[in-house]
């Protein structure tokens, strides 16, 4: 019993760590993308194409990070059940 303890222990450290970083990544590319955005405004000699390009790249990489973020919790709510009846 007491193993499946420690396990549970490190799983919640693992998940906590994954979301202090994840979070601290978010923040980064929410921080990325205002910067862009400001540039894209400013820069009056790219054109359109350009920065549609540009903005279609940060909203696919802020919906794969999403994506990812949701994977990652569902796998640490499988692993929590996993062992949530080991305590039996």
């Amino acid at each position: 019993m007491e193993q499946f303890n420690t396990i549970k222990q490190m799983v919640q450290l693992n998940k906590n760590a994954f979301d202090q970083g994840y979070n601290a990544m978010d923040m980064l590319r929410n921080q990325n993308e205002k910067m862009t955005n400001s540039f894209l405004a400013q820069a009056t000699w790219l054109p359109e194409e350009g920065k549609k390009a540009v903005n279609e790249w940060m909203q696919l990489y802020k919906r794969t990070c999403d994506d990812f973020k949701k994977a990652a919790d569902q796998n640490y709510k499988n692993v929590e059940k996993l062992f949530s009846g080991s305590n039996k």
